[in-house]
């Protein structure tokens, strides 16, 4: 798609804007988003004069895997409530969404990023670091089981990004990323705050996209990390997603 192509972007949003949008904005698909193992499709989200761009999951699109349950898409949008009971500010709003195209799924706000830059890159440079060690902590208490390289963004302000959650949240140990280069470092004071309130207690709108067993293993693990404040290193039962990138 060209420059001229494209939608304008969406006025300065705040994330309650931005989900009113996701969640009430009329959907038109621009098209399928290459190199995604399930079908994940570009949209543009149109209300009034504001028009942006998405990225829709489909649950009708997802493939099966014998290590998690289907509904990966909620999983995303899990991954952007854990984010929000935080504060961390690392994963686009995505919100639930039934009507769509293609059946319920998972509507993400589109990051306008530099796609060349990757993790492996964002690593080297200083400014980013603090931002990436906040994110490797978030996939502690995600549980990421598919952290790749590429799934970390940095968009036109500079500002880093966390995408493709829908790995996430097992009851079981499945921890694969890229991102050790922290390990026994201390935890970063966010995660450890959130660590705690999620050792509390689990906030009733995550809860709500995650079963049971999830739930109380995700208040396991929270407490595992608010007890002993640092990044793990790799383990036999950590392991690196694939690709890499």
């Amino acid at each position: 798609m060209s420059a001229d192509e494209r939608p304008p972007p969406a006025a300065d949003l705040t994330a309650s804007e931005w989900a009113s949008l996701l969640a009430g904005g009329s959907l038109d698909v621009v098209g399928r988003l290459p190199w995604s193992s399930n079908a994940t499709f570009l949209v543009t989200v149109t209300d009034g004069a504001v028009v942006a761009r998405a990225v829709y999951k489909p649950g009708a699109g997802e493939r099966g895997l014998w290590d998690f349950p289907d509904g990966l898409f909620r999983r995303e949008v899990a991954a952007f409530e854990l984010d929000r009971a935080l504060g961390l500010g690392v994963v686009p709003t995505t919100v639930l969404r039934a009507e769509a195209p293609f059946g319920e799924g998972s509507l993400q706000r589109f990051i306008e990023a530099d796609f060349t830059e990757h993790y492996f890159s964002l690593r080297e440079v200083e400014r980013h670091r603090a931002a990436l060690r906040v994110i490797a902590g978030f996939d502690l208490l995600a549980n990421s089981a598919d952290r790749k390289s590429g799934h970390l963004l940095v968009d036109r302000a500079g500002k880093l990004w966390a995408i493709d959650n829908g790995l996430s949240f097992h009851a079981e140990a499945k921890l694969r990323t890229v991102m050790w280069d922290f390990a026994g470092e201390e935890l970063p004071a966010p995660i450890v705050a959130g660590a705690r309130l999620l050792a509390a207690a689990v906030p009733e709108r995550l809860g709500a996209l995650l079963s049971a067993p999830e739930v109380e293993a995700l208040a396991k693990r929270a407490a595992r990390l608010a007890s002993d404040p640092r990044f793990p290193g790799p383990t036999a039962t950590t392991r690196l997603p694939w690709p890499l990138v």
